[in-house]
């Protein structure tokens, strides 16, 4: 059995020139990065280095990034931190239907302590309308979410029209960035965000290391309480092993180059399902506006987890979850109102800069066959 591997969107392999940067921490190196004697010094020096790889991926400074232990600590960080650091000014958050649970489920958490949310509704492509991100907007908004590009359908939000909104309304804001980062340029400045998230392992860095950037003057109020770590952000001993991961994989992502041709590949994919299956297939998402190694497809009148399943060696994801044997359409497939009968046949392939044509053209084939042999039934 071959094993072809298209889910990037929930993980990446470490790159190996990550690994090889990684190698010398594992025994070298092993000093406390805060204290100040000889055994500290090339651990300090290794993250305060990679904390200037990942700045200039986001073209920020240095001191504006946090190291966190992954995507979800890092947006618990901007939500929460933000909610208990301003909520003497205000407890309203705006955000969409669409985010992933990491944005969610504190939004719900903080409204038990307090905080109203707005959740905005999206079109039928995934996109958020910057106008009605304006018309959310109150005096007592202190917080605005809204993430880069969709991890499940893989569509780019209007970004930089909901900073300038959020600019003019003096509103703080975040985007979780954690699927965009290393695929599409993300300048925090360009973008106009006060708040950006990034996840290692979503970039070929480690699992378990991410990161935070924080715009200068930003004030959050720490998740986790102890010394002064991260500038008083974040306590806990930094790992120089997992920031020189993210820090080399960041210096890796400037260059996108790598993703031109991925998004060859993906587009071939799609006009490959397009001529097998004609209009038992449908794009779900966005078709400009989306990453460009995304593909999330339905195979109208199925279900998405059975056709994986019967995928030989094929690592893809599914639209839907099946729980207690009842199988439940994609929240982010409901929210841009695509029908059950549609969404329940969602599956998504997410390329990677290992994937090659011969792999895309392994999986048509396959497909052609599964469908073939479940229409015959």
């Amino acid at each position: 059995m071959t094993s072809i591997y298209l889910d990037y969107n929930a993980s990446t392999p470490i790159d190996p020139s990550v690994a090889a940067a990684m190698r010398p921490y594992l025994d070298e190196a092993f000093g406390n990065p805060s204290s100040g004697h000889w055994a500290s010094m090339p651990a300090k020096a290794a993250l305060e280095k990679a904390r200037g790889q990942v700045a200039a991926l986001l073209d920020c400074a240095p001191d504006e990034i946090v190291f966190t232990s992954g995507g979800s600590e890092a947006n618990n960080l901007a939500i929460k931190g933000t909610f208990f650091a301003l909520r003497h000014k205000g407890e309203h958050i705006v955000t969409t239907t669409v985010e992933h649970p990491a944005i969610l489920a504190p939004c719900r958490f903080l409204e038990e302590l307090g905080a109203a949310v707005t959740y905005l509704p999206v079109d039928s492509t995934g996109r958020v309308n910057p106008e009605d991100v304006r018309r959310a907007i109150t005096p007592r908004t202190i917080l605005i979410s809204v993430m880069h590009a969709n991890n499940e359908v893989g569509t780019i939000q209007p970004i930089e029209a909901i900073g300038a909104v959020a600019r003019k309304c003096g509103v703080r804001f975040h985007t979780d960035a954690a699927q965009s980062v290393g695929k599409i340029a993300s300048k925090v400045d360009t973008l106009g965000v006060d708040l950006l998230t990034i996840a290692g392992h979503k970039l070929y860095a480690p699992k378990g290391v991410g990161a935070l950037y924080v715009r200068g003057g930003v004030r959050l109020e720490p998740l986790i309480h102890g010394a002064g770590h991260e500038h008083g952000r974040r306590a806990g001993t930094e790992s120089a092993l997992l920031a020189v991961g993210l820090g080399t994989a960041c210096a890796l992502a400037s260059d996108l180059e790598p993703m031109a041709r991925v998004r060859v590949l993906r587009d071939r994919f799609w006009d490959a399902l397009q001529e097998s299956f004609g209009d038992r297939i449908v794009l779900n998402g966005h078709p400009q506006h989306r990453l460009p190694n995304t593909l999330n497809v339905s195979f109208v009148g199925m279900i998405g987890a059975e056709v994986l399943s019967h995928l030989d060696g094929v690592a893809a994801s599914t639209g839907s979850a099946c729980h207690a044997g009842r199988v439940e359409l994609s929240p982010v497939l409901m929210a841009m109102g695509v029908p059950e009968k549609i969404g329940m046949g969602a599956v998504r392939f997410s390329l990677g800069r290992a994937t090659t044509s011969a792999e895309i053209d392994a999986v048509v084939n396959q497909l052609r066959a599964v469908t073939v042999r479940s229409a015959i039934r």
